[in-house]
């Protein structure tokens, strides 16, 4: 029987995946480690990654920075769920744990990074008007390794069902984020 991997050790396995995933992105990249890991070592991920992008904005308070952190695992949550489930209905044959596990890999990382680029900008003057672009390069950037995702872990290969998938789970994942806003304040 093998033991559960420590939490240390399951995030330094995902950040050398994620650096594969991201220097390497491609179907068949994501497929190398989307049996790799279930939708426990997934959360781990993304909660460690909340925790360190919510260290860059804890000038909003200890309530701002927990809020971030319950939405951020909520939202990952909502969108692979949904990502899972409608991708079955699309005639996907991958698992939760396989989506889970695969946008965990790009997604926790672009984010740290996101937040690192966003603190940097904000400090510098000039910087502040460039925060925008970033969000723009930011969304193009995980839409693009999402498309892939889906693409492995879904195991879909029609560009209207990965799209189709995408968009419901990105509208839910906006509407569940609005509600958990709401219940927050």
């Amino acid at each position: 029987m093998n033991p559960t991997p420590s939490i240390t050790d399951t995030v330094m396995n995902m950040v050398s995946q994620s650096i594969q995933v991201l220097t390497k992105p491609s179907v068949e990249t994501f497929e190398q480690y989307e049996n790799k890991g279930t939708l426990r070592e997934a959360v781990i991920y993304v909660l460690v990654a909340a925790v360190i992008t919510g260290l860059f904005s804890l000038s909003g308070g200890v309530g701002a920075f927990l809020n971030g952190i319950i939405g951020t695992i909520v939202g990952f949550l909502v969108f692979t769920y949904l990502v899972h489930y409608v991708g079955k209905s699309q005639g996907g044959t991958g698992t939760l744990d396989n989506v889970a596990y695969t946008f965990a890999l790009f997604w926790a990382p672009i984010n740290v990074l996101i937040a690192v680029v966003s603190l940097i900008l904000i400090i510098s003057i000039i910087g502040i008007f460039l925060v925008p672009l970033l969000v723009v390069a930011a969304l193009v950037i995980n839409v693009y390794f999402a498309y892939l995702a889906v693409q492995s872990s879904m195991n879909l290969r029609e560009s209207g069902k990965i799209w189709i998938t995408l968009a419901v789970a990105f509208v839910g994942t906006l509407l569940a984020s609005m509600l958990i806003a709401a219940i927050l304040r």
